[in-house]
């Protein structure tokens, strides 16, 4: 009797601390899955407001009726692009987010002929508005830069925990999957050629 009530007890403390085990593993990749949504949240956010201040841009530079109306037309055609692309922090996924990305760098391609472009319109550059504007850009550029080395530091920290041992189980068991990193754009590593001819 006494031997049975001891395994029966030892069995208990075994499920107790296997429970509280688990639980805790759940609760702790529970949390970190809500932060990479939050910071996900934070990155859509600094890309929502430059493309909120693309219009503006655009209205700015449209006044100056011998600017080139092609450039114009692909920084509004790259705004629509990446604007129609909504990645919510659920369907994270490489191909998504290549997707994702693709659009971006896209649109911030599209941003840098202009702002080259501009360069060859004296007035356009002295414009106050025009110059607010590009400094609110800029700004956000960093931003955006900031929101994404920030969500790439919550994913790793994500993605790590969950493919440790033994939370790989459990991940597994509950469906939380890794998460996709922001990658630099390609030809980003290439320094660009300067002629001062």
């Amino acid at each position: 009797m006494k031997k049975g009530l001891i395994a029966v007890i030892v069995v208990g403390v075994l499920l107790m601390v296997g429970y509280f085990m688990f639980k805790g593993m759940f609760n702790q990749m529970n949390g970190l899955r809500e932060q990479t949504k939050s910071q996900w949240a934070n990155v859509e956010t600094a890309y929502q407001r430059r493309a909120d201040l693309i219009p503006n841009l655009v209205k700015t530079v449209k006044g100056y009726a011998d600017f080139e109306q092609e450039t114009l037309t692909q920084v509004i055609e790259a705004r629509a692009n990446a604007t129609s692309i909504n990645l919510n922090a659920g369907d994270i996924n490489p191909e998504n987010m290549a997707k994702f990305q693709a659009a971006q760098d896209k649109l911030s391609g599209a941003l840098s002929r202009l702002l080259v472009t501009v360069e060859r319109y004296p007035d356009l550059k002295a414009n106050q508005n025009f110059l607010q504007l590009q400094s609110q850009l800029e700004g956000t550029e960093n931003r955006i830069s900031v929101e994404r080395r920030r969500y790439n530091e919550v994913v790793r920290t994500y993605n790590t925990y969950i493919q440790n041992f033994p939370q790989f189980i459990l991940a597994n068991l509950r469906g939380f999957e890794a998460q996709a990193y922001f990658k630099s754009a390609e030809g980003s590593e290439t320094v660009p050629d300067v002629s001062f001819d």
